[in-house]
Parts: structure tokens; sequence; C-alpha cells
């Protein structure tokens, strides 16, 4: 069975700057100026208020898991991103909670299982699990953990503990947790519904 593992590079460069004002409306100031408030913490630290670019963000937040490398008023601070609050209409960002993390330093994150190839024909894989939380380095964060399924039969399952790991991660989840099932879906009767007989005073009428 092969697994194939991607990781994220330390390139995840973003300008933050520091904010002092707060409440709603300088909120909706800083997005209508094209930059999302934001709130990083962690280690004991004080919470820094930061305003960021909403572009930039915004592309960086399409990987899972996604680690920024915060530039502070010329230092570096890398930073995982732990809640992203948006519009539910508009899907606008709205705001950003952002953990401190050290180079060397491990963390539990919840990492996507993503399916690859095809089981014999007849066939179909079914997801139990869409994650599998795993302890990793925080620099190196995998965006997901491909399995494959191709050529498998029905009745193979795939357990948690199954799955090769990138190297370096170590897995948190149950080890029994049922990921994939390969099974034989059900028949779907698709023929003609079968006549049914004309109530007896349907039937004396038609004689008539």
């Amino acid at each position: 069975m092969a697994e194939k593992k991607a990781h994220k590079e330390l390139t995840n460069k973003i300008t933050a700057e520091p904010r002092n004002t707060f409440g709603k409306g300088v909120a909706r100031k800083l997005r209508a100026a094209g930059k999302v408030p934001a709130v990083v913490y962690g280690h004991g630290t004080e919470p820094r208020h930061l305003s960021l670019p909403a572009h930039d963000v915004s592309l960086l937040l399409r990987k899972a898991n996604a680690i920024l490398d915060l530039q502070i008023e010329g230092e570096s601070q890398l930073a995982l991103v732990k809640d992203v609050q948006k519009d539910p209409l508009r899907q606008i960002i709205e705001h950003i909670d952002l953990i401190v993390v050290r180079k060397g330093e491990r963390v539990e994150v919840d990492v996507a299982v993503h399916l690859e190839g095809e089981p014999v024909s007849g066939t179909v894989a079914d997801q139990d699990a869409k994650s599998l939380l795993v302890e990793t380095l925080a620099i190196s964060i995998p965006e997901n953990i491909v399995v494959s399924v191709e050529g498998l039969e029905a009745g193979t399952h795939i357990y948690a503990k199954d799955i090769t790991l990138p190297e370096g991660a170590v897995l948190i989840t149950d080890p029994e947790t049922l990921v994939i099932a390969i099974s034989v879906p059900a028949e779907q009767d698709l023929g003609e519904a079968p006549e049914v007989e004309a109530p007896a005073a349907e039937a004396e009428a038609a004689a008539e």
C-alpha cells in the first residue's frame, strides 16, 4: 500500500503590523483597507494584537494547518493558525487566532486523509475517517496523508494503525479507528414496477 506525503516549506512570510485600537468599528476599517485583525499568543507570552494583509493571508490559509512566519517590526515569529472567523454569508475573514510556535517544537494537529486510485471494479471506497490526529514538528506539518486504494478488493479494511505516517509524525488517533472500507454497493432495483391489479369496482366498470 503506497502512501504519499507533503510538507509545508517555511516560506510563509507575512508582514504583520502591531495594533493598539480595538472594537468592531476598528475591525471594519481594517478590513476595508485590505487587512485582517489577528492576535498571537502562547508560551506564556502576552497576547499581541496585529493586522495582517488580507490577500496574502487568504492564499496561505488555503493550506490546512498553515504556519505563518510573521515579520513584526523587524523580528520573526512563527505562529500556527488556531482559529479563523469568517462572515457566514460573504466568507470574508473577520479575525484570526494564532499560536506561537518555536523551531523544534512538536504540536498535535488533525491532518486530512486523501484517497488515491480506484479499488477493484464494482466496489467503492468508503472513508470513515476524514483526518488523523498526529503529533509532529510544528515547522513540518504535513498538508495531507494520501492513501492508495488502487486495486483493493471488497472486504478490505484500512485502520489508522495501517497507514504509514510522514517521517517524524506520531499517531495520536486511536490505532483501531477504521479509516477506509472497501465494499460492494447495494444493488438498486431499477426495473419497472410490477403491475397492480385494478380494484374490483374498476374492473366491473371496465366490463360494462
